[in-house]
């Protein structure tokens, strides 16, 4: 499991790579459309500023999306003190707390890092767990923090909308960008449409992708943490016996949550940012005994 959490790690860098290369990508075709090379690096600066500010509000953007509210410990005795105790035993900075008043169980984390953390809360969530199924949540959490996931999610996040913004200004110059022939070749016509369409799907399969890798680190990190597999398996069981789409619904912080807080099946399912239930519950009772 240690190993798993430092080559994640390492493979943020390559991520990082991966969607500047993107980025660069868009703007090459675009260059090459439009006769000016100069537009990969005005495509990549773009990108760049557009996610540094999404790193920045993001964590804001989500509290205030999914409507929560901080608490201090008077305010909610149990939760508080279980994400205190078991910030003490992971050696750990205090996050802030907060509680979502939503019926649905859920929980998720998010911060640009440690120092600047948060862990929230549903009320259905608190009401529902027993105090081993909350240590498991909790635990679950904070592993998301301790690993830095949310750190690269948020990144993630960011460059994945910094690739639909530059996408979406290509095809706008494309159609709406004046009626002055150009000598671009066919080729490189047909290749501009199809990048500007594509290279957002291409973004969004590795978030996906990413995120769900790291949703069974976080379960396997946080069993570590407790000792206690099962407490995040009953927890997920509930979960998917008994849980509900949130409220407040936004698939721009579906990714944070302990498990999906979006309505659908079919095709929503192929395109979650959550790996199946059922599967991290299996992943979970395997630990027993190996801790």
């Amino acid at each position: 499991m240690y190993s798993a959490i430092a080559a994640n790690k390492r493979k943020t860098f390559y991520l990082m790579i991966l969607f500047v290369g993107i980025i660069w990508g868009l703007g090459w075709i675009a260059g090459q459309y439009f006769g000016q090379p100069s537009i990969a690096l005005i495509a990549v600066v773009v990108a760049g500023i557009y996610a540094l500010i999404q790193y920045f509000l993001a964590a804001k953007l989500a509290l205030a999306m999914n409507g929560a509210k901080e608490i201090q410990k008077r305010d909610n005795p149990r939760f508080y003190r279980t994400v205190e105790n078991l910030v003490i035993a992971a050696g750990m900075p205090m996050p802030k707390v907060y509680i979502i008043d939503d019926a649905a169980p859920n929980a998720f984390a998010t911060g640009r890092d440690p120092q600047h953390a948060v862990v929230a809360a549903t009320s259905g969530l608190l009401e529902m767990m027993n105090d081993t199924e909350l240590e498991g949540v909790v635990a679950h959490e904070l592993s998301h923090v301790k690993n830095y996931d949310i750190r690269v999610m948020m990144i993630v996040v960011g460059l994945v909308g910094a690739i639909g913004f530059v996408a979406d200004m290509i095809i706008h110059l494309m159609w709406f960008g004046g009626d002055d022939d150009r000598s671009s070749s066919p080729l490189i016509i047909i290749a501009a449409i199809a990048a500007a369409i594509l290279a957002p799907l291409v973004a969004m399969m590795v978030q996906l992708a990413v995120s769900r890798r790291r949703e069974y680190l976080a379960d396997g990190s946080g069993a570590l943490l407790t000792r206690y597999p099962e407490g995040l398996a009953s927890a997920l069981e509930k979960i998917r016996d008994h849980g509900a789409p949130l409220r407040r619904q936004s698939s721009a912080t579906a990714h944070l949550f302990l498990a999906n807080p979006l309505k659908g099946g079919g095709m929503a399912k192929i395109f979650s940012t959550h790996p199946p239930i059922d599967d991290r519950i299996a992943k979970l009772r395997s630990m027993e005994g190996k801790i």
